[in-house]
């Protein structure tokens, strides 16, 4: 489910990035107010998302996706001029997003974050209360 809630908010990022360009400036008020709404949709995604998935990961398949999906509309409407670059470096972006979803946690994780009671880097132990004697 996390991986999903991700996707779908990608796809509010490409929205969002898309009614920013089509909004003037925030002077157009219904693409602005696409805008806002799928901004904070976006950003609430993400967030529940990186409950369940390392940020680094998380955040990196949601820009990259969102990117993608930006460039590509913009081509598909002629936003934009498609070129066989572009579409070549839109396929290794694709391509290294599924990699991300793919490859393992890391040695130091699950897939998910640390609970309140597990050390986390840069916590640093409490001394103990030894008696010198």
């Amino acid at each position: 489910m996390p991986w999903l809630i991700l996707f779908v908010s990608a796809v509010l990022e490409a929205i969002w990035a898309t009614a920013l360009g089509a909004s003037d400036g925030l002077s157009k008020p219904m693409a602005s107010v696409v805008f806002f709404v799928a901004l904070a949709l976006s950003m609430i995604g993400l967030s529940l998302a990186a409950k369940r998935i390392p940020i680094g990961v998380a955040y990196a398949v949601w820009t990259g996706t969102g990117a993608a999906l930006t460039v590509a509309w913009a081509m598909a409407t002629g936003g934009e001029a498609a070129s066989t670059l572009k579409v070549l470096f839109l396929i290794g972006i694709i391509g290294c997003i599924a990699g991300l979803k793919l490859s393992k946690p890391g040695p130091t994780g699950n897939d998910t974050r640390p609970s309140d009671t597990e050390d986390r880097p840069g916590d640093v132990a409490a001394p103990s209360k030894r008696s010198r004697s």
